[in-house]
C-alpha cells in the first residue's frame, strides 16, 4: 500500500477508537460500555499497525503529516459524534475532542 492510503487507514481507525472512547464515557450501561471498550481496543491495535507501516513507531512523523493527521482526525471524530447526537445519543461532549485527539496522537508517537 502506498503511504497516503496507510495514512488514510490510520486516521479512520484512530478516529473510530477516539469516538468509542468518548461514547464509553458518555454512557453508564455496563453491557454497552464493554462493547465500546472492545471497539476501542480493536481500532487501537489496527491503527497502531498502520502507524508502524507509515513510519517506525520510535520516530515521530514529519511535521507536515502531523498537522494534517491531527486536523483530519478531529474533523472525523466531530462529524461522527454529531451524527450520534442527531440519532439521540446523550451526554456526548464535543468540546473535549481536540484535547483527546492530541493526547491519543502523542500516545501513538504521531506528534
Amino acid at each position: 500500500m502506498n503511504r497516503n492510503k496507510l495514512i488514510e487507514l490510520f486516521i479512520s481507525n484512530i478516529a473510530n477508537a477516539i469516538v468509542h472512547k468518548i461514547l464509553e464515557k458518555a454512557i453508564d450501561v455496563p453491557e454497552i460500555i464493554g462493547k465500546y471498550r472492545t471497539e476501542v481496543i480493536n481500532s487501537w491495535k489496527i491503527a497502531l499497525g498502520y502507524r508502524n507501516k507509515i513510519n517506525p513507531i520510535d520516530f515521530p512523523l514529519p511535521e507536515h503529516d502531523t498537522e494534517e493527521i491531527k486536523n483530519r482526525v478531529i474533523n472525523n471524530v466531530k462529524a461522527e459524534l454529531k451524527l450520534r447526537i442527531g440519532r439521540g445519543y446523550k451526554n456526548i461532549s464535543i468540546d473535549s475532542v481536540g484535547e483527546i485527539v492530541e493526547q491519543t496522537l502523542k500516545e501513538m508517537n504521531v506528534i
